[in-house]
């Protein structure tokens, strides 16, 4: 495994939350495909398919939702 880059799911905003759920979304693809070639190479398809995009919008939910979740939806 990498550098430990994921100390807390803790932010200050739901604005830095929804960017750490990209953050988090972006990394899991990286892991996924650790070759950038191959990874840049995927983008095209991807970046173009209705489906690709609804898909990577889902993972973002997702994770964005756990995020929501691990700061008590920024409630006190």
């Amino acid at each position: 495994m990498a550098d430990q880059w994921l100390t807390s799911l803790i932010t200050a905003t739901p604005q830095e939350g929804f960017e750490l759920a990209i953050t988090l979304s972006r990394r899991g693809v990286k892991y996924t495909q650790p070759d950038t070639e191959v990874l840049h190479g995927l983008r095209h398809g991807y970046a173009n398919s209705s489906d690709g995009l609804t898909a990577a919008s889902q993972v973002i939910a997702i994770n964005f939702q756990t995020v929501a979740a691990a700061n008590n939806y920024w409630r006190e």
